[in-house]
């Protein structure tokens, strides 16, 4: 009887411990990556920059002087990716997940957000598109994964967490991008224009940059964040340009205190809200026989900039920043000091004209 009973314990403590037939030997966590690299993977492309350069006998011979990611987003063969991984390219060469290569054409930039748009012809067969996420509610520690091409490592996947929200880089061309996430998923040269996934396979952002004094990375990643990415896109598709509000003011002095108003567009909206600039004043004076006319500029009666919608304004990047993040046609307070005073001064934004 005394067998038999440690017999059936030790058939139940088998049961326990021994595994079941066709459990994964994967953790949940790992079993999740690799759902996401299956899913997203055919959607990254390798995308090569080639400039042309000239032999002794002027023999136009083309090179390549870069490349990075970009990934699909839909069956059209739309492709994003970063604004300087396809700078002053005279031919693009997208390489698939298949290995196939197809020429790259340029139909739309924003230096300004270092976005591009590329487009390819191949068939929908030979790749897969990426879906962006419709929200923006991305928390500090949430799981991401980055997919790219590092050093020409193709196809290549790390993963991290959200580091920080609200960052502030520098595009090539000096202007600020605001509202930037930080990662610690390495992130390494030729990651530039790949896609920050979140665990459900969506897109919350494109990898742009990272902080190293190496080149190397640092545990410290950027992306521009999906709300931007949703924002621009789209204006770089149907036209190629991105479309952004304009003030119609069209010089400004930065001072200590804000940004003092020194001409207006004509008929521009800053014009029509009642902002002050720069007033000219003619005068005329007796010069013996003669009458002399003058022109003198008064900055008494313009306008110092301290403020849009509530945000302070510091500088030209700050307020260029607050104009830019609204669209043609929103309405804003400008908010000025004018001979002493304080006021609000409402502004309807026109769209910026294509000169």
């Amino acid at each position: 009887m005394f067998f038999y009973k440690n017999l059936l314990l030790f058939l139940l403590l088998s049961i326990i411990i021994l595994p079941a037939h066709g459990v994964s030997r994967y953790s949940i966590d790992e079993q999740e990556n690799i759902q996401i690299y299956e899913k997203s993977s055919r959607a990254i492309v390798n995308i090569s920059n080639f400039t042309v350069n000239y032999d002794f006998f002027y023999r136009a011979i083309p090179t390549e002087s870069g490349s990075g990611t970009g990934f699909i987003i839909d069956k059209s063969g739309t492709i994003v990716t970063n604004y300087h991984v396809v700078e002053n390219a005279k031919k693009l060469l997208v390489t698939l997940s298949d290995n196939s290569q197809w020429p790259g054409k340029l139909i739309g930039s924003d230096p300004n957000n270092d976005l591009a748009i590329v487009r390819i012809e191949a068939p929908s067969s030979s790749y897969d598109s990426l879906e962006f996420s419709n929200s923006n509610d991305i928390s500090v520690g949430q799981k991401v994964l980055a997919l790219g091409n590092p050093f020409g490592l193709r196809q290549t996947l790390t993963t991290g967490i959200i580091s920080a929200l609200g960052r502030t880089i520098a595009a090539k061309n000096g202007r600020k991008i605001e509202g930037i996430i930080q990662t610690d998923a390495a992130i390494n040269p030729g990651n530039s224009g790949g896609p920050l996934l979140d665990s459900g396979s969506l897109l919350i952002g494109m990898t742009t940059a990272i902080a190293s004094r190496t080149g190397q990375s640092s545990g410290v990643g950027f992306a521009i964040p999906v709300g931007t990415l949703g924002r621009i896109v789209p204006q770089l598709i149907t036209s190629g340009r991105v479309v952004r509000p304009d003030a119609g003011i069209t010089r400004v002095y930065q001072t200590e205190r804000g940004l003092l108003v020194a001409t207006l567009s004509p008929d521009g909206a800053a014009k029509r809200a009642g902002i002050r600039g720069f007033r000219v004043v003619r005068e005329s004076r007796r010069q013996g026989p003669f009458v002399a006319e003058f022109e003198r500029v008064d900055r008494s009666n313009a306008d110092l900039i301290v403020g849009v919608d509530n945000t302070a304004i510091d500088t030209v990047d700050d307020f260029l920043t607050a104009i830019e993040s609204k669209n043609p046609g929103d309405r804003v307070l400008i908010a000025v000091e004018r001979q002493g005073h304080r006021l609000d001064v409402p502004l309807t934004l026109e769209a910026e004209r294509n000169n």
